[in-house]
């Protein structure tokens, strides 16, 4: 099965707002075409990003129409509290014609139990057999899907051809390790700003899904070209992009933490974004020094960069 949708880099989008805290799906199919026209290969919706759990599968299914109808390459998140519902997502996806799937794990109701998400991973498989998919690996979510489980789901779902993987460093490797190393039709995606660099250098990662990428797309791009080309031996490329990589490491740290969308949203705002200043939820806004500390260290990186790519 074709596999290209996850080798590039892919930003998660988020869900933007109208003034009654609904989505405004206008604003999102213009994001996501900004970004594709800034180089990305897709975009990913509804993961985290997209504010998932806030929106009701009629509104996330709204989204996933609107973007694959405005020829927008789409890999849809299927994450839910019931398999029903994930595997809901996965059909309709594929009826759209959405590109690709992220199988992520079940929340809540035996999300530790491996057998419960082996049933689960699969019913989402088969209700989408011709899209190829990931399984998104995050701790966030409670489960870490490891080798033994991955090769019995590929044994009876080709269509399962990649592990998107969010839980760090050492999950990464792991991943390269015992995963994709054994398999090398296995395609790896790093799914944390902070180890794009671990990830291709490191792990043999192919593409990667980015959240600060919403806001700094060149740069974002640039690490990536930067790291898949230290990954073929470039000695200067790996010099620049641990550079980079480093200068962009406190906005990066932003998507490890409870607060990446609202930190993501804020900065779209500050890039003249105003349909990204509301969240879903009232109450959810970042503090008076989260803010600050955000606006500060994005001026840093603005200014650094500026300097470092004349």
């Amino acid at each position: 099965m074709d596999n290209s949708i996850f080798t590039g880099c892919m930003p998660a989008l988020m869900t933007p707002c109208k003034s009654d805290r609904t989505p405004d799906f206008d604003a999102l199919v213009r994001m996501g075409q900004e970004l594709i026209d800034a180089g990305m290969s897709a975009v990913v919706y509804c993961g985290s990003m997209g504010d998932w759990p806030l929106l009701t599968d009629a509104q996330r299914m709204e989204g996933v129409s609107r973007l694959v109808a405005a020829g927008i390459p789409t890999v849809v998140g299927t994450g839910a509290i019931n398999s029903a519902s994930a595997v809901a997502h996965a059909a309709h996806a594929a009826k759209v014609g959405a590109q690709g799937l992220m199988v992520i794990p079940r929340v809540l109701s035996r999300g530790t139990s491996a057998s419960a998400q082996e049933a689960h991973f699969k019913a989402i498989l088969s209700a989408a057999p011709d899209l190829p998919a990931v399984i998104y690996n995050s701790p966030y979510y409670g489960f870490a899907t490891r080798a033994d489980l991955f090769f019995a789901l590929r044994k009876d779902h080709p269509n399962l051809i990649g592990f998107k993987e969010f839980g760090g460093a050492a999950d990464l490797r792991y991943a390269a390790e015992y995963i994709t190393s054994a398999d090398d039709s296995v395609t790896l995606m790093v799914g944390v700003d902070t180890n794009v660099y671990h990830g291709f250098v490191n792990c043999g990662a192919t593409g990667a899904i980015t959240g600060i990428g919403n806001a700094l797309p060149r740069e974002v791009l640039q690490l990536v070209d930067l790291c898949k080309k230290a990954a073929q031996g470039d000695a200067t490329a790996r010099l620049k992009a641990k550079e980079l990589e480093e200068a962009l490491g406190v906005l990066s740290s932003f998507d490890e933490g409870a607060d990446l969308v609202l930190y993501y949203k804020h900065l779209m705002v500050l890039n003249g974004n105003a349909e990204y200043t509301l969240h879903f939820n009232e109450t959810d806004a970042l503090s008076a020094s989260q803010k600050q500390y955000v606006e500060t260290q994005y001026k840093l990186f603005r200014d650094w960069y500026a300097n470092w790519s004349a």
